[in-house]
C-alpha cells in the first residue's frame, strides 16, 4: 500500500468531511430528540390470557402449542393460536368457527412481520386471490371517548385528528369491569384478506390480519415501520392480529365474523400490549426517560 496517498489533500479533505458529517448527524439526532435505537417494552399479561369466552364466542379445543423450530421461525414466544366457535349461531347445525392468532414483537427494528402470504404459501397452500382490504364492522356502542388521553396524544404526536376511545372489559376478562384504551384509528379497522386453497383437499381458507403498533393500527406489514419505528419514540412494539376460517365464503364474510369476535375481545387484546398513552406520558415503563424522575436517562 502506498502510504503517501493517505496524505494527499483530496483524501484528507474527504475524511474530514465524513467526520464532520457524522458529528453533524449525531448533533442533529440529539438536538431533535430522535431515537435511532428502539428499546423493548413488555407488559405482564401475555397473549394467552385473552378470554376464552365472550357473549357470542367460546373456545373450542386447546390452544395450539408450536414446536421449537416453528417458534424460531415465528420469532416470538408471546403468541396465541386458538379456535373460537359461535355460541348462538344462525346455522345451528354448522356454527361458524374462527382461528385467532396473535403474535407480539418488541424492540426489533429490522424484524419483518410473518404474514399469511408468506407463511401459508411456504406451508404448501396456494394463494388464489388477494390481498383485499376489507372494513371490519365492529360494535362501537360500548366505547367512550377518553378526553384526557385524546388531548395528550394530539399534543405529543402533532395530529389534531386523533381520538382515543376506551371500552369496558367483559365478565370473563382478566380485569372485568375496568375500562381499557383502544388503539387510535379503531373506528376504521381494516383487514388485509387473502384467499388460499389446499392443493390436496381443495379446501378454501380466508385469512385476514392487521397490526397494532405503538398504539396505532395498520393492515400492512410496511405500515408497522411507520408506526412502531418512528424516530421520536424510545420504544417499539407491534402485535399481529390474524383471523382465519375455512367456513366463510368471502373476504367480506370473514370481516363480518372477525368484527363480532374482535368487538368482544379487543379490550382483552389491548391488555396484552403497552398502553401507549401511558408511554407517551412517561408513566410506563418505570424507567421511561420521559418521566421527570428519570431525567437524563434517555437513549439514542
Amino acid at each position: 500500500m502506498d502510504w503517501r496517498r493517505l496524505r494527499h489533500p483530496a483524501f484528507v479533505l474527504s475524511v474530514g468531511l465524513l467526520i464532520v458529517s457524522a458529528g453533524g448527524l449525531s448533533a442533529a439526532v440529539s438536538a431533535l430528540k430522535l431515537h435511532t435505537r428502539k428499546e423493548a417494552i413488555e407488559v405482564d399479561r401475555k397473549t394467552a390470557s385473552v378470554s376464552t369466552e365472550t357473549p357470542s364466542w367460546k373456545q373450542i379445543g386447546k390452544d395450539q402449542i408450536m414446536p421449537v423450530e416453528v417458534l424460531e421461525e415465528l420469532g416470538t414466544r408471546n403468541y396465541l393460536s386458538r379456535h373460537y366457535v359461535e355460541t348462538n349461531p344462525k346455522n345451528k347445525e354448522r356454527p361458524l368457527a374462527l382461528e385467532l392468532h396473535l403474535a407480539y414483537y418488541t424492540g426489533m427494528v429490522d424484524t419483518v412481520p410473518h404474514v399469511p402470504e408468506r407463511c401459508m404459501v411456504g406451508g404448501g397452500m396456494e394463494l388464489k386471490a388477494g390481498p383485499m382490504f376489507v372494513p371490519v364492522p365492529i360494535d362501537q356502542s360500548g366505547w367512550n371517548v377518553d378526553d384526557a388521553a385524546t388531548s395528550d396524544l394530539r399534543r405529543a404526536l402533532g395530529d389534531e385528528q386523533i381520538v382515543i376511545r376506551n371500552v369496558r372489559l367483559g365478565p370473563n376478562s382478566a380485569a372485568p369491569g375496568n375500562r381499557v384504551r383502544l388503539p387510535r384509528g379503531i373506528e376504521e379497522l381494516t383487514l388485509r384478506v387473502s384467499e388460499y386453497r389446499d392443493p390436496r383437499s381443495k379446501q378454501r381458507m380466508f385469512a385476514g390480519y392487521f397490526f397494532i403498533a405503538n398504539g396505532g393500527l395498520t393492515p400492512n406489514a410496511e405500515g408497522v415501520r411507520l408506526l412502531a419505528f418512528d424516530l421520536k419514540s424510545y420504544y417499539a412494539y407491534y402485535m399481529k392480529v390474524q383471523v382465519s376460517s375455512t367456513q366463510v365464503q368471502s373476504a367480506e364474510e370473514l370481516a363480518q365474523a372477525a368484527g363480532s369476535l374482535l368487538g368482544e375481545l379487543m379490550g382483552d387484546i389491548m391488555l396484552c400490549v403497552p398502553d401507549w398513552t401511558d408511554v407517551i406520558r412517561g408513566d410506563y415503563p418505570p424507567d421511561n426517560p420521559l418521566n421527570k424522575k428519570n431525567a437524563g436517562g434517555g437513549k439514542n
